[in-house]
């Protein structure tokens, strides 16, 4: 049970610790001090979606999930992200006992960690692979800012914190896992930090949708298919203007109207509608898997009357790594939202 390095300090993030608590300041200090009638963070806001990437890119944008987190009541803080170094079906396990951060270590819930694995539902993170992995680690200083504005500078009052990897699944798999997880939702003390970022565009994705002969086409598709130029099996949202005006939209509006549809659907609060925007735009969102089994899971607690009409996503923030126009370029989005239950 040892301590896990931060791994991508030095290289995503700042190493330093004065120089990153002063950027995380920095970026949290942008986001407005109130959003509509919720001053922040949001009263009851115990649930987050937030993205993984370099902070000079998705650091702006995670700050405003980060801001609206409601920290004040925790005891604990479940952290679920997608694997990118290694196939994973269903859940993952970390056997560390600690995350390092430039800041200190925050403490891995062993209780938890152990009720969870005891259910023979969830594998081990491999340790290497738990190292190399950014999606979890990204959040670890975010957290810990957080913390430390809630809980002032005595980092033995930090909640422990339960990293999980979710992996590839069904529909009917991810509801599994939302509904073991549902009781550890239901309880007033415990957060939850979903780690996403949203459509990767680019070839080095194998995925390059543009807006072509009146629809959204797939440069990418599959060969296997047989099919150039697939079209995406999509209805656009209420007010979409793609091909209203003569000539063909920008590559990087097309981007926006496919996260749109994600996001849409995550702030719809049913799990299958967001399943099934992802199915047929084949949108690139890295973490559809967490978001999925936190959607199922946001909906096991609905169904047990407890959620009181609450316990849908907002979406806060949106942007992009770069504003696509010609066909050899790339970008990745980023987007943030919390749930109020």
């Amino acid at each position: 049970m040892a301590t896990r390095d931060a791994s991508h300090a030095g290289s995503w993030y700042d190493d330093d610790e004065i120089e990153l608590s002063s950027q995380l300041d920095e970026f949290l200090s942008r986001v407005p001090d109130q959003l509509g009638d919720n001053g922040l963070p949001v009263p009851g806001a115990r649930v987050i979606i937030a993205p993984h990437a370099g902070y000079s890119y998705s650091g702006p944008c995670a700050a405003w999930a980060y801001k609206a987190l409601d920290l004040r009541a925790a005891k604990r803080v479940f952290i679920l992200g997608p694997s990118h170094t290694y196939y994973l079906r269903g859940c993952a396990l970390t056997t560390f006992s600690k995350y390092a951060t430039p800041f200190g270590d925050l403490v891995v819930d062993k209780n938890t960690v152990n009720e969870l694995r005891e259910t023979g539902k969830f594998t081990d993170i491999p340790t290497r692979r738990d190292v190399d992995e950014h999606s979890l680690e990204m959040h670890i200083p975010f957290l810990w800012k957080r913390l430390e504005q809630t809980f002032g500078d005595d980092s033995a009052k930090y909640p422990p914190i339960i990293p999980i990897l979710v992996g590839d699944g069904s529909a009917e798999e991810e509801k599994a896992f939302g509904r073991l997880l549902s009781p550890y939702l239901k309880d007033p003390t415990t957060a939850w930090i979903v780690s996403s970022d949203f459509c990767h565009w680019g070839s080095r994705f194998s995925y390059r949708p543009h807006f072509s002969d009146g629809a959204i086409r797939d440069m990418d598709a599959p060969r296997s298919k047989g099919v150039r130029h697939e079209v995406l099996n999509v209805t656009l949202p209420d007010g979409c203007k793609l091909g209203v005006n003569s000539g063909e939209p920008e590559i990087h509006e097309v981007i926006k109207v496919l996260d749109q549809l994600a996001m849409d659907a995550v702030e719809s609060g049913e799990h299958s509608e967001f399943y099934k925007v992802i199915q047929d735009s084949h949108n690139t969102v890295c973490g559809r898997h967490p978001i999925g089994v936190i959607m199922a899971a946001l909906e096991a607690v609905e169904r047990d009357g407890q959620a009181n009409g609450k316990g849908k996503f907002k979406f806060v923030q949106y942007q992009r790594s770069n504003l696509v126009k010609k066909t050899f370029d790339f970008s990745v989005s980023y987007a943030s939202a919390y749930a109020v239950i």
